[in-house]
């Protein structure tokens, strides 16, 4: 997850806060819950997107469709292991999660 916020661009100390308080939030829920330790990973990706909508708007604007109205990737699966960052427009999976800069060239959509 700090990979991608590092990829864009936006891993200022406020944001990077964001990811340690989900990260000791969903570290309560993999103790009640040992077997979801797999699905953390998308979880905690989904928690700082909601955080980041709030305070910032919307993050990770997608980098496969340059054109039109910018929207946010979503994670997938909501609830699983090996979470991806998925363009619903275009249909597409774009990246696992962490693995933004791989798409984005660590630069971010303007």
């Amino acid at each position: 997850m700090l990979a991608d916020l590092v990829a864009g661009d936006v891993a200022q100390a406020d944001v990077v806060s964001l990811v340690e308080d989900s990260v000791t939030q969903r570290r309560w829920w993999v103790e009640q819950w040992p077997d979801g330790s797999s699905f953390v990973a998308g979880l905690v990706a989904q928690d700082v997107q909601d955080a980041l909508l709030e305070k910032y708007g919307r993050w990770p604007l997608c980098p496969v469709c340059p054109t039109g109205d910018p929207h946010a990737l979503e994670v997938e699966p909501e609830l699983g292991p090996d979470p991806h960052w998925v363009c619903h427009k275009a249909g597409v999976k774009v990246a696992s999660v962490g693995s933004l800069a791989a798409v984005t060239g660590g630069k971010r959509r303007s």
